[in-house]
């Protein structure tokens, strides 16, 4: 039934992107940048409603309100797909996400993420990328957007841990802009590379805004890193759990 599900939910995946993401292909190009940002935030709402309704696979999110007082740099946990699904709703703001340039190469989806401004990085290119990140997000910001950046840079399953990469850091000393950090389970759910998605809640914690004016790239990385783990550990649910509740549920 898992499966079943799930595949269903893909193909209603595939058909929202065609349905939202062509569209923005096309004409995004001649649209404001708002517009564009309002419709792949609508694509972000519309695939948790189906997760939701198809997967039975929900979410609960604490410290909304730290997303006020203005744009910031925002500093995710990356587990699974579904945190770059669900920020893009999470987060009903203008955005600029940090992305391999690999992904714009993706017929429909890739056209589509061209068109809604992200900084689109070389991850071989080594210092070239980190200034890329550097300058392009200061533009960004000072435009009054919101840069997401994923630290560990790909997804890493639950119970692990990877080194954070200091682009974000970076960018959040040379800019002087706050960071909020964001710690998940998503992927004791949905899992890396895995075509299942296993019913439950998603527990979302967006900590409080981290002034980084005066400390240094090293600083920023240890405290981000220090408050997503330490929260991340505390997240209830584990695979072996999950799987054991699906196999009752069957």
């Amino acid at each position: 039934m898992i499966l079943l599900r799930s595949s269903v939910y893909f193909v209603f995946l595939v058909l929202s992107i065609i349905a939202i993401g062509l569209p923005i292909s096309i004409i995004g190009w001649v649209l404001p940048f708002s517009i564009n940002s309002r419709l792949a935030n609508l694509w972000g709402r519309l695939n948790l409603f189906l997760l939701k309704w198809i997967c039975n696979l929900d979410y609960r999110i604490t410290g909304l309100e730290h997303l006020e007082g203005g744009n910031a740099i925002i500093l995710s946990k990356h587990q699974s797909a579904w945190e770059t699904i669900a920020l893009r709703s999470i987060i009903p703001h203008n955005q600029s996400w940090v992305l391999k340039r690999e992904l714009m190469w993706i017929p429909v989806f890739g056209w589509a993420l061209a068109v809604i401004g992200p900084i689109a990085i070389n991850r071989k290119a080594g210092r070239e990328a980190a200034k890329q990140v550097v300058d392009q997000g200061i533009e960004r910001l000072k435009r009054g957007l919101f840069v997401i950046i994923f630290p560990e840079g790909t997804r890493v399953a639950p119970g692990e841990r990877k080194k954070y990469g200091i682009g974000g850091a970076l960018l959040a000393e040379k800019s002087g802009y706050p960071v909020i950090p964001v710690a998940h389970n998503a992927g004791v759910f949905w899992r890396r590379r895995d075509l299942k998605k296993y019913p439950g809640t998603i527990e979302v914690v967006i900590g409080p805004r981290i002034e980084t004016q005066g400390l240094s790239l090293k600083e920023i990385n240890q405290r981000v890193e220090e408050w997503i783990e330490s929260t991340v550990e505390q997240l209830p649910g584990s695979i072996e759990k999950v799987e054991q509740v699906s196999t009752n549920s069957l």
